[in-house]
């Protein structure tokens, strides 16, 4: 049978592993790369966590290593979460000018200057959770009203003084997570009146009430009981996660965050396609667990599957990924 009448032949971009690099679309970079880190207060040796498999509860020490490998990896930066002693109804350790957050935070800042001191290169930024819940003996994001009911406008007074009280310790990113309505508004104001102008917002602007969400409320000891669907979006809405994403635009968020990642994409690419600051997009503990199952019983691939996934969260538009895998993605790519 004649061929001949084959005009366009697309393998031909795909012939050769040379061929195929050059004719990639989508690239990554360590530098789009983001790593989240946990550090607990009290532990003297880093505590593993059983269902995210290679991922540690760190103490500072270990945590300021963590941080330190990362720079020298060329990882673009840190999101640090932090794990107090003790708990209460108002998250009180989250604002604690030495609570472990902030310890954590001036441990990490100290990282990167000695790497980059050491390097001539860039470090990590150091981004950090501003959220309630590893603080709250509830494990809500917010505080709770008598009914049991997370109050909007309280919870943003708590934020107020956590973002501040992050800056102050060295933040140079604070993350608004727990989607309360105005809370990028209030932060920036708290954030401008006490002098730190330069300190940028990533807003989690499209989070959505997930079951893959489990294995995190592991790495930090969650509290909750209950779910938080009153406040976290719905899974069947994506036009509801453009219009919160608007919404931090026009409050002044620096980048806005779409999250879980892997089953958010379309939602993902709608922000990217609207917004006018870098698009983050998570890849969350329950993503990160599957694969590590899947790959640990032999069914996949799984430097071939991290990739992918990561790959297809930049390729729907996510200028900035979080990913439990930065670090080793960052070592494969160099």
């Amino acid at each position: 049978m004649s061929t001949s009448g084959i005009v366009y032949r697309p393998r031909r971009l795909r012939t050769t592993p040379r061929m195929r690099r050059l004719a990639a679309e989508t690239r990554l970079h360590p530098a789009d790369l983001v790593l989240p880190l946990f550090v607990k207060e009290g532990l003297t040796e880093p505590a593993p966590i059983s269902s995210m498999p290679g991922q540690v509860q760190h103490t500072e020490a270990t945590l300021a290593d963590a941080v330190a490998a990362a720079a020298r990896a060329g990882v673009g930066g840190v999101m640090l979460f932090g794990i107090p002693a003790e708990r209460d109804g108002r998250g009180t350790a989250g604002d604690d000018p030495d609570g472990i957050l902030q310890r954590g935070i001036r441990a990490a800042r100290a990282a990167v200057t000695a790497v980059e001191a050491e390097t001539g290169r860039p470090g990590p930024v150091v981004m950090a959770d501003t959220c309630l819940d590893e603080f709250t003996d509830h494990g809500h994001c917010g505080v709770l009203t008598p009914e049991g009911v997370v109050d909007n406008d309280s919870t943003l007074e708590r934020y107020a003084t956590m973002a501040v009280a992050q800056a102050k310790a060295g933040a140079e990113v604070v993350s608004p997570s727990g989607m309360m309505d105005g809370q990028v508004a209030v932060i920036r104001d708290a954030l401008d009146d006490a002098g730190f102008e330069d300190v940028s917002i990533l807003a989690y602007s499209a989070k959505y009430a997930s079951a893959f969400y489990g294995p995190f409320r592991e790495a930090v000891d969650s509290a909750l009981q209950g779910d938080r669907r009153t406040y976290q979006m719905d899974a069947a809405n994506s036009r509801e996660g453009l219009r919160e994403a608007d919404l931090d635009l026009a409050e002044g968020a620096d980048m806005v965050m779409v999250k879980p990642a892997g089953t958010s994409l379309d939602v993902l690419r709608g922000v990217a396609d609207r917004a006018d600051v870098p698009v983050a997009a998570y890849q969350v503990s329950g993503e990160y667990a599957m694969i590590e199952a899947a790959a640990a019983n032999g069914w996949i691939d799984r430097r071939g599957a991290v990739l992918e996934s990561v790959l297809a969260i930049k390729r729907a538009g996510a200028d900035v990924i979080l990913t439990y895998w930065a670090h080793e993605i960052a070592d494969w790519l160099a």
